[in-house]
């Protein structure tokens, strides 16, 4: 299974025959490695509601028509725009033919588009015998615990940048409470609000943790 870094918090997740793409936020980035005409998705999963997660998910779920899970409000929202949704909020999966994705809490806030309030998720997904964990965006919370407790994880794709996030600080304790045996950072560099030290956090987890720290450039892949 390939998870392909796309900028900011976007992946896609690849197992040969399905390809699951997590907050296309394309459009705008300065770091996307791709755009949205790139992008037919058997699948797409929002973490939650800002605009640097939904991106550009109406114009790639219309052209493909891949169906878009999502949290409550947000998913209305998003089924008023004509997309096929599936509804879903913390604690809550769905299977498709190529795995399963839950729901689990982030700690963050969130806005839909059109301003309605929705939960922020982090998204636990099983693909290609692989389970990989998206955080969204979430600040250091004790129960981000619980989600390696309930099943092993096997990457786990976290946030580092601050400001908006976890810092590279933080990230180092939450990858320490999921025991996820790679982490692949996210959500830094792409405005200067969230710049980091990528390759300090990379150090931080290969030497205090039992883990490997994988750093991909926006475009490159990492399989599993």
């Amino acid at each position: 299974m390939d998870i392909r870094f796309l900028g900011h918090a976007a992946f896609t997740l690849t197992d040969g025959d399905s390809v699951v793409l997590i907050d296309p936020f394309l459009t705008g980035n300065p770091k996307a490695a791709v755009s949205a005409d790139d992008l037919s998705p058997t699948t797409i999963l929002l973490t939650h509601g800002h605009g640097d997660h939904v991106g550009d998910t109406v114009t790639i779920a219309k052209r493909s028509g891949a169906p878009v899970m999502a949290t409550t409000e947000l998913a209305g929202e998003l089924e008023e725009e004509g997309l096929e949704v599936i509804n879903a909020n913390y604690g809550g999966s769905h299977t498709f033919d190529w795995g399963t994705a839950k729901f689990v809490p982030a700690w963050h806030d969130s806005s839909t588009p059109k301003g309605r309030h929705n939960s922020p998720a982090g998204v636990v997904v099983e693909i290609g015998g692989a389970v990989v964990y998206h955080l969204g965006d979430t600040c250091l919370f004790g129960d981000l615990q619980l989600v390696g407790r309930r099943r092993a994880i096997d990457v786990a794709l976290v946030p580092i940048g601050g400001h908006f996030t976890m810092d590279r600080h933080d990230a180092v304790i939450a990858a320490d409470f999921i025991g996820a045996k790679t982490i692949i950072p996210m959500h830094y560099d792409t405005f200067p609000p969230i710049e980091t030290d990528v390759n300090a956090f990379a150090t931080d987890i290969d030497n205090q943790l039992d883990a490997t720290a994988v750093v991909l450039e926006p475009g490159a892949t990492h399989t599993v």
